[in-house]
Parts: structure tokens; C-alpha cells; sequence
């Protein structure tokens, strides 16, 4: 038996799929996860489809921090030698948030290729890092297994130039201070979705709403704006992350508070959004929702109207809208916030089905709605191994 593996990790969690390959065809084995990898307490989940299930706590106190990813790929490692003993990895495909201008399409992963990668660090600082030391673990566990990267950036190269550009010297632009947006994976796979609900000619708008959040217009079956950036701070307010903020505030705050760039990253990244507005209380979204206190209210209204403000500027930027598409952890769970958005959106023609968002049905829209309201489960891990099963089809590997 031949599959897949998919690594998709961050600073303190990671989230593997296992897929088999049957015919050419993906069929999903396992879902395995590790929280708190950072802690001495590290979680460990293993989900296998047919329904079976695995929980347990693992000891990472005595190893060090920078090795804990490579630790939790190895224990990922054994769990697929003990269950699936005949199974056979062909490759491996890696989530990675940044590709800059270089990469616009999945690769196969090497020093090279890795090297270029680290450059896009200081532009996803709290993703790319972790990205690039997962790609180095495999390949220090498996040498002789081949990684496929695939790019949250990469699905946005359909931008216009215009789009993509901010108004900075034309220098600074070439030199690639541009807009890229983020969650590519994610909108890829939604529109995979709507291609197959027959709804994807469509001018779409989608809200991969989460910790974090973004939003993207799809005309064309195509990106043809969003509201990430340069990097993926820019936007909406989101977990820790401030989204869209006047410039003017960094300088105010670097000369009156004499904060340097490392105070400036942790405020942008970690200490705003939904966090900061709240004065503390939670960067969780449901948290937010039980907390019952004005301010996480406050966190949850401001949110809200963002997502309805750049609904309007993604509506423009496609010339209307027909559509609109929730996924994302709060966007595919949050009754609550679907419709105090789509209250927000009445005047693009959006009528709620109150009562089919209150359950969580797929279609959420009335049948007197302009626009289609829909709630899709996104799957960025079945769009990597997709493109991994494509890209390692064209390399030459052994089976």
C-alpha cells in the first residue's frame, strides 16, 4: 500500500493526514495532531477515518525545543509503522505560508529551493520558521523520502499587477514589497468545491474566518483580490494580530514609546486582535462568546464590521458579488458571527435563513436572497496531498 503523509505545523502544533493512494486516487487514513509542543505536556491525537481513535500525552521535558518538531514527526513515523505495517510513504507535501514571487506552483523540496524559502522568513515570522524546520526534520528522519511544498501565497499570482501593488516607490515594489495573500490552500480547495456544486462561475466572495482571518474575491474561478498582504498581518483583526492599522500608529509608538522592531512584531502579531481589544480576555473566538463581558462583545462587533467593510472593497474590486462562502474554524461553527456579518451585508442583497445557519446546514441563504449564502468545510490538507500526488507523479520516484 502507497501513501501520502501532509505536515502542516506552526510555532506549538502540528497536523499531519495520511492519504492513501489507490488507482491514482486519495483515500484519507488518519488525521494525527500534537498541541503544546512547546510545553513539557505535549498532546497527541490520532484520528483514523474508519472511526478509531487515539489520545495521549507525551513527556518532551528532556528534549530541546528546537528538536520537538522532529521528535513529533518521529513518533508520527512509528504510529504509521505500528498501525499500517505494509504501508508505503512515496513523499511528503509541506504547508508553507510564504512563497514570495519565486514560487507560484508546488515544488519538490531541496537545499536549494530551502534556502530561497528561508529569505520569505521575515515576511511570515510566526509560520515560515516552523514551516522550513519541518521540511529539515523530515528530511534528517526520512533522507531518502522527497518533500513537495505547497504555498499559501501561490494561489493569489492571478492578481492583477495593479492590485498587488501598494503605493511605494516603484524600487521598492520591484524589489517585491507587494501584496501576496495567504490561505491560498484553503480557497483553492473551496473552490474545488463550488466547481463541483456548479457554482463556481460565480463572483464569490470567501471568509476563511479563524484565529486566523482572511477574506478572498473570486471571479473567474480565479483570485482576483484578498484582504492579506505583504504579510499576513494585514487585514482583518484577527486572534493576536492587529490586521489593517495606519503606519502612522508604528511611528508614533517607536518615537513616544521608543519601541524597537522586536516590540513592534510582538504587538502587530501577538498582543492585539481579538486579544488586545478584549483587554485580555481571550484570542479564542467562542472564549470570546462565554466570557459574557463588554469588552470580548467589543472584540467580537469590531470583528464583525471589518469583515463587513472589506466585503465591500472585494465586492468593487470583482465588480459585484453573487456569492458568499463561510469556512474556517469561526466561519464553519459560528452561527452568531455568520449572521451578525450578513446582517452587516443586507444591502449587497443577502437574506439569512436564520434558521438553517442556527443548525449549521451548508446553505444558509432564503430563497428570496440575491446572493448564495453558503458554509463549507475547507481541507487544506487534501489540497496539499493532491498537489503532492500530481507533482510526485512527474518526479522520478520509485514505487
Amino acid at each position: 500500500m502507497h501513501a501520502l503523509l501532509t505536515i502542516n505545523g506552526g510555532s506549538s502544533s502540528l497536523k499531519c493526514g495520511l492519504y492513501q493512494i489507490d488507482a491514482g486516487h486519495l483515500k484519507q487514513l488518519s488525521t494525527l495532531k500534537f498541541g503544546n509542543l512547546l510545553g513539557e505536556a505535549v498532546r497527541f491525537s490520532a484520528l483514523l477515518t474508519a472511526g478509531d481513535s487515539q489520545q495521549e500525552t507525551l513527556d518532551f521535558s528532556t528534549i530541546g525545543k528546537e528538536l520537538r518538531h522532529q521528535a513529533a514527526l518521529d513518533k508520527v513515523l512509528r504510529w504509521i509503522q505500528s498501525t499500517f505495517p505494509d504501508l508505503q510513504l512515496l513523499a511528503t507535501g509541506h504547508r508553507i505560508v510564504h512563497g514570495g514571487q519565486t514560487f507560484s506552483g508546488p515544488v519538490l523540496l531541496n537545499e536549494a529551493t530551502l534556502a530561497a524559502l528561508d529569505a520569505f522568513v521575515p515576511l511570515a515570522p510566526l509560520h515560515q520558521p516552523y514551516n522550513l524546520m519541518l521540511v529539515r526534520a523530515i528530511q534528517t528522519l526520512k533522507p531518502d523520502l522527497p518533500a513537495v511544498g505547497c504555498f499559501d501565497t501561490m494561489f493569489h499570482t492571478t492578481q492583477s499587477r495593479l492590485e498587488r501593488l501598494y503605493a511605494l516607490p516603484k524600487h521598492l515594489s520591484d524589489a517585491g514589497v507587494i501584496k501576496y495573500g495567504f490561505h491560498g490552500l484553503s480557497y483553492e480547495y473551496i473552490l474545488q468545491q463550488l466547481k463541483e456544486l456548479g457554482t463556481s462561475q460565480l463572483k464569490t466572495l470567501v471568509c476563511h474566518l479563524g484565529a486566523g482571518a482572511s477574506m478572498c474575491a473570486l471571479a473567474e474561478e480565479k483570485s482576483v483580490a484578498s484582504s492579506m498582504g505583504f504579510t499576513a498581518v494585514e487585514g482583518l483583526p484577527m486572534g493576536s494580530r492587529t490586521g489593517n492599522l495606519d503606519p502612522g500608529v508604528l511611528l508614533y509608538l517607536m518615537r513616544e514609546y521608543q519601541m524597537d522592531a522586536d516590540a513592534i512584531e510582538a504587538l502587530l502579531y501577538k498582543q492585539s486582535g481579538w486579544l488586545g481589544v478584549s483587554g485580555g480576555i481571550s484570542s479564542d473566538m467562542l472564549e470570546l462568546h462565554q466570557a459574557q463581558h463588554p469588552d470580548a462583545e467589543e472584540a467580537i462587533d469590531l470583528f464583525c464590521l471589518r469583515v463587513v467593510e472589506e466585503a465591500g472593497r472585494l465586492a468593487a474590486a470583482m465588480g459585484g458579488v453573487e456569492q458568499i462562502v463561510f469556512t474556517g474554524g469561526v466561519g464553519e461553527n459560528d452561527a452568531d458571527v455568520r449572521a451578525r456579518i450578513l446582517k452587516g451585508c443586507l444591502w449587497l442583497g443577502a437574506d439569512l435563513d436564520s434558521q438553517a445557519n442556527a443548525q449549521g446546514e451548508a446553505l444558509i441563504s432564503t430563497a428570496a436572497s440575491a446572493l448564495q449564502l453558503r458554509v463549507i468545510p475547507t481541507d487544506e490538507e487534501k489540497m496539499i496531498a493532491q498537489h503532492t500526488l500530481q507533482h510526485a507523479l512527474t518526479q522520478p520516484i520509485t514505487v
